[in-house]
């Protein structure tokens, strides 16, 4: 496998911000030939790396340092009063996790919501194509947990497991079950699981400070910050 190292990065010419209207943006990824496993992953991913499907990427641009990556330190977190409360909401849910999708189980789910969530952002309109393209790699780390009420599917949180931790790759969920909180739980949920799994971080991805749709991310603390390549705490 490459190392850390050897890898090639390339960078993307200037293009519209997915997060802040009016802002151009960089991005760097990593050689798509580079063969990759769970420990190169895992580095990668300490040092701002996330992925979109076989894609690992970091933010590059020169005039402007908001997307921060943050992780939760397992060990440290404790649920506050809200939390606590969705724990209690939600404790009817019964969960399994698989190392696959189940297309024909969970794209229904997946459409449905971009359909009803997101037809304001650009991944609307979803596509099958789209669905496989996005939540998979065949680094045999992604896991897709399926949350039950009854025997109806109400939300899949997909995450990948690294050396350390697991990083939060995308949850979706149906609509009409707003009121449950999903997401929220979503999150709640692969806390402990990484717990039971002796694993000491959740990754959430990059918090925007001036994008209110990742201001749910700093509702978990303590967070930790990878700041000029250090992780500072937030309590």
């Amino acid at each position: 496998m490459a190392s850390l190292e050897d890898l090639k990065l390339y960078q993307t010419h200037p293009h519209a911000c997915s997060y802040l209207e009016g802002q151009e943006a960089v991005t760097i990824f990593v050689d798509p030939e580079a063969r990759v496993d769970q420990a190169l992953y895992s580095q990668l991913s300490r040092n701002g790396f996330r992925r979109s499907g076989e894609h690992l990427y970091r933010p590059h641009c020169s005039q402007c340092s908001q997307c921060i990556l943050t992780r939760i330190p397992v060990d440290q977190f404790k649920p506050n009063r809200s939390q606590r409360r969705n724990l209690k909401n939600n404790r009817d849910l019964h969960v399994s996790v698989d190392d696959r999708p189940d297309i024909a189980l969970d794209y229904p789910l997946y459409e449905r919501y971009i359909a009803e969530r997101h037809r304001d952002g650009d991944m609307f309109p979803p596509s099958l194509e789209q669905f496989q393209s996005f939540l998979s790699a065949e680094w045999g780390v992604t896991r897709f947990a399926r949350f039950y009420e009854g025997n109806a599917l109400v939300a899949v949180a997909v995450f990948d497991l690294l050396d350390d931790g697991l990083s939060a790759v995308y949850t979706f969920y149906d609509p009409a079950r707003e009121a449950r909180g999903l997401g929220k739980f979503a999150i709640l949920w692969q806390v402990e699981y990484a717990r039971t799994e002796n694993l000491s971080h959740v990754y959430l991805g990059y918090w925007i400070k001036n994008c209110a749709k990742m201001n749910y991310k700093i509702q978990y603390r303590p967070l930790q910050l990878l700041i000029d390549q250090r992780w500072l705490t937030l309590r």
